[in-house]
C-alpha cells in the first residue's frame, strides 16, 4: 500500500530523533573514554607508572589526637605530649627475623622483649602495623629514621601520647588510657578499625573510659607510596582526621590538689560538692597513684606494690567505696521520723546509756547516757537512744525511703567507673536477700547507721545536699564540651517540711557550734563561714558483753584494720548554703578526732578560694595551721590551653 505524503513526512521525523539519539549516546560513551583515557595518562600517570615500577599504594589511618581535659578554670589535666616510636608491617618487612635483629643494633632490646616482638607480629594480620617501641629517645628514633632503607616495613612515627600533668590528684576521677588490648576488643560487637592501630591508647577507667566516644576523635587517612621492598617512598594524600572534644570538667584542680594533700597518708576519701548546682569541686581517693605509669605500660614491680599496699591505691573510695556511715545517717532517721509525724521538734526520749528491746541492749556510745534529749539535741550529742526509739516509732521501711530521698541507696549518673549504689535497707530487701523477715533489732542498727546500711562518700555528700538547700541535687562532672555549657538543671523541691529540715539544720549547727556539740574543736569562727556538720564513728567489729564489761579497747590500741571507720559531712555558709562535704577515714578511729578537722579545712578552702586565712581558724589552732600549710605541696591553678591543641 502506497503511504501518503503525511505518512511519509512523519516516519522520516521518527528515524531523524532516532538518529539524533544515537548520535548523543555515542558521543555521551567516546567522550567518557576519552575523559577516562585522559585521566588515567595524565591525571593518574604517577600512580600507574610507580605500579609498573614494582611499587604499590596504601592507605594508612591517622590516629585522631585525644581531646583534652580541663578543670574548670582552663588548666589541663589531661593533655598529650609528643612520643617517638616506630612500628613494623609484616606484609612489607620480607624476613620479619633479619628486621628484627637489624633493629636490636639499633634499640635496646633484650632477648624475652625481641621475641615478645616478633609474636605479636606473628598475631597479626599482615597488613597491621606492629609497635617496636614506645617513647623512644631521639637518638633512638632518629637512628631508625636514619637506617630506613634498610629497614623495610619499618616506619620511624612521631605521635601524641596522653600525659597527666597533675600525676596522682585527678587519678581516681579521669583514670588512665592504655593499650587497646584483646580483652578490651573481645567486648565490642563491631570495633573502630582506629582501636587496631599500635599502641593505640583506649580509655581503661574513670572518665576516660566513660567519655571514650567523645574523647576519642575520627581517624585520618594517608595515602601513601611504598616500594617493592617495603619502604614507604612518599606521601601521595593527606586527610586528617577529627580531634576528639576538649571537655571541661567541674573540678577545681586547686581544691583537688588541697584534698589529696589534706588527706595525707590516711586511707581516705573527700567529696565536695556545690549545692547550688551539683558541680563537683573536689573528688578525692587516697592514696593516690601516678596515671602515667599506666599510660607508658606499667612495670610488674609498680603493679604489684599498688595492688599489694594495705591502703588500696587502686581502688576508688569515693564511688566504689560504701561505708556503714555511723552517725552521720542520723539527719535521716530524724527527718523519717518528723516527716512520719511519731515524732515533733518538741518530743524528747531519755537516754540512760542503753535501750532494751526483745531482751538485748543497745548501747549509747555514752555509757552514761544523756537524760532527756530531744530532737536538736539528738545531733548535737549524736545520742544513740533517742534514734533507737525513733527507729521504733517509725519502722524501716519509712527510714529506707527517706534515706533513698536524701540520695544512698541510688546510683547516681557520674562518668567513673563502678560507681556504687548503697544500700537503703528495707524489708523486701532483707527478704530477696537473705530470705530472713526484718526484726527490730535491724531497725535499730539501721537508725544509727549501722547493721545493714552502707553508703559511699558521694551519697553522704549529695545527703548533705538535699538536707541543706531541701532540693533533689545531683552531682555533675562536665562542665562544658568543646567550649559549650553543659545546661544547669533546675532542681526539684524534694518536698520535706521546711520545718522539720530546719529542725535537722540546727541540730548540724549546734554539733560544731556549741558547747555540748561533738565537734566543737573543728568549727569555724568566721561568721560568714559558719559551718553545719555532722561526726560519725562506724564500727568495723563487733564489741562483746563482756568488752564492754571491762571497758571498750580504744582504737588506738587495736591492729589498724580493726579500727572504727572515721566520718564527718558538713556544709556552710549555715545561712546560705554554697558548699557541702563528706569525708571517710579509714579505721580513722573517732570521727570528730579525725574527719571533721579534714573537712573543716577543705570546705574553707573551697570557700576562701585558696588557702584559707587563719583568722577563720580558732585561736589555739592558727600555729599549726599555718605549719600545716607551709608544708604543703600547694599549686597556684593558672589557666591554659597547653598540653596539646583544643578543638573548640
Amino acid at each position: 500500500m502506497r503511504k501518503s505524503p503525511k505518512d511519509m513526512i512523519d516516519s522520516a521525523r521518527i528515524v531523524s530523533r532516532r538518529g539524533v539519539m544515537l548520535g548523543v549516546i555515542q558521543a555521551a560513551v567516546i567522550g567518557t573514554l576519552a575523559w577516562r583515557l585522559r585521566s588515567m595518562q595524565v591525571e593518574h600517570a604517577d600512580e600507574y607508572r610507580l605500579l609498573s615500577d614494582g611499587n604499590s599504594i596504601k592507605f594508612r589511618l591517622l590516629p585522631p589526637v585525644r581531646g583534652l581535659i580541663h578543670d574548670r578554670n582552663g588548666l589541663v589535666i589531661a593533655g598529650n605530649e609528643q612520643n617517638y616510636r616506630a612500628t613494623i608491617t609484616r606484609e612489607l618487612a620480607g624476613n620479619v627475623d633479619e628486621v628484627v635483629a637489624k633493629l636490636r643494633l639499633l634499640v635496646p632490646m633484650s632477648d624475652e622483649e625481641a621475641a615478645e616482638l616478633l609474636a605479636g607480629i606473628a598475631k597479626r594480620s599482615a597488613s597491621t602495623p606492629v609497635s617496636i617501641g614506645d617513647h623512644l629517645s631521639w637518638d633512638e628514633f632518629s637512628s631508625i629514621a636514619v637506617n630506613a632503607p634498610a629497614l623495610p616495613g619499618v616506619q620511624p612515627e612521631s605521635v601524641l601520647s596522653r600525659v597527666y600533668p597533675r600525676r596522682g590528684d585527678f587519678a581516681h576521677v579521669l583514670g588512665y588510657v592504655g593499650r587497646v588490648s584483646d580483652y578490651d576488643l573481645s567486648k565490642m560487637e563491631d570495633p573502630d578499625p582506629v582501636l587496631m592501630l599500635p599502641e593505640f591508647q583506649f580509655g581503661k577507667v574513670g572518665a576516660e573510659n566513660k567519655l571514650e566516644p567523645i574523647l576519642r576523635g575520627k581517624a585520618g587517612i594517608r595515602k601513601v607510596e611504598v616500594n617493592a621492598a617495603g619502604r614507604e617512598m612518599r606521601e601521595l594524600s593527606r586527610q586528617e582526621g577529627q580531634q576528639g572534644a576538649t571537655l571541661q570538667m567541674t573540678l577545681d584542680a586547686g581544691l583537688q590538689n588541697y584534698a589529696v594533700q589534706r588527706l595525707g597518708e590516711e586511707s581516705a576519701a573527700a567529696v565536695v560538692i556545690d549545692v547550688t548546682n551539683g558541680d563537683i569541686m573536689a573528688i578525692a581517693s587516697n592514696p593516690v597513684f601516678d596515671p602515667n605509669l599506666f599510660v607508658r605500660g606499667i612495670s610488674s614491680a609498680d603493679y604489684k606494690a599498688l595492688t599489694e599496699h594495705d591502703h588500696r591505691p587502686l581502688a576508688d573510695k569515693t564511688v566504689q567505696g560504701v561505708y556503714p556511715p555511723g552517725s552521720t545517717f542520723k539527719m535521716v532517721t530524724l527527718l523519717a521520723g518528723l516527716e512520719a509525724g511519731v515524732i515533733n521538734d518538741g518530743s524528747t526520749f531519755f537516754c540512760n546509756g542503753a535501750l532494751e528491746v526483745a531482751g538485748r541492749k543497745f548501747h549509747c556510745w555514752s555509757r552514761g547516757g544523756h537524760g532527756h534529749v530531744n530532737p536538736v539535741q539528738s545531733l548535737q550529742k549524736s545520742c544513740d537512744v533517742f534514734y533507737y526509739e525513733t527507729a521504733r516509732a517509725t519502722g524501716i521501711d519509712r527510714i529506707a525511703a527517706m534515706a533513698r530521698r536524701l540520695g544512698i541507696g541510688v546510683e547516681h549518673d557520674l562518668p567513673m567507673s563502678a560507681v556504687a549504689t548503697g544500700i537503703a535497707p528495707d524489708r523486701a530487701w532483707k527478704q530477696e536477700r537473705f530470705d530472713q523477715p526484718w526484726v527490730i533489732g535491724d531497725s535499730l542498727n539501721a537508725s544509727i547507721g549501722q547493721g545493714f546500711v552502707l553508703a559511699s562518700p558521694l551519697q553522704l555528700a549529695v545527703m548533705t545536699a538535699r538536707v541543706a538547700t531541701g532540693r533533689e541535687v545531683k552531682p555533675r562532672l562536665v562542665r562544658a564540651i568543646d567550649g559549650v555549657p553543659v545546661e544547669t538543671p533546675e532542681f526539684a523541691d524534694l518536698g520535706l517540711s521546711e520545718r522539720n529540715l530546719r529542725v535537722a539544720r540546727r541540730g548540724m549547727d549546734a554539733v560544731i557550734n556549741s558547747a555540748a556539740g561533738t565537734a566543737g574543736k573543728s568549727r569555724i569562727v568566721a561568721e560568714e563561714w559558719r559551718m553545719a556538720g555532722k561526726t560519725g564513728t562506724s564500727q568495723v567489729r563487733n564489741i562483746t558483753a563482756a568488752e564492754r564489761a571491762r571497758g571498750v579497747t580504744r582504737n588506738d590500741q587495736l591492729p589498724w584494720n580493726r579500727r572504727d571507720h572515721a566520718l564527718f559531712v558538713c556544709y556552710a555558709p549555715f545561712d546560705a548554703p554554697k558548699y557541702a562535704v563528706s569525708v571517710i577515714v579509714e579505721h580513722g578511729g573517732g570521727g570528730s578526732a579525725v574527719a571533721a578537722p579534714i573537712a573543716r579545712d577543705i570546705l574553707l578552702y573551697a570557700l576562701a578560694g585558696g588557702v584559707p586565712p587563719l583568722t577563720a581558724y580558732p585561736d589555739g589552732q592558727r600555729g599549726q595551721i599555718e605549719e600545716m600549710h607551709r608544708n604543703m605541696r600547694l599549686i597556684t591553678p593558672v589557666a591554659t590551653s597547653g598540653g596539646g591543641s583544643t578543638r573548640a
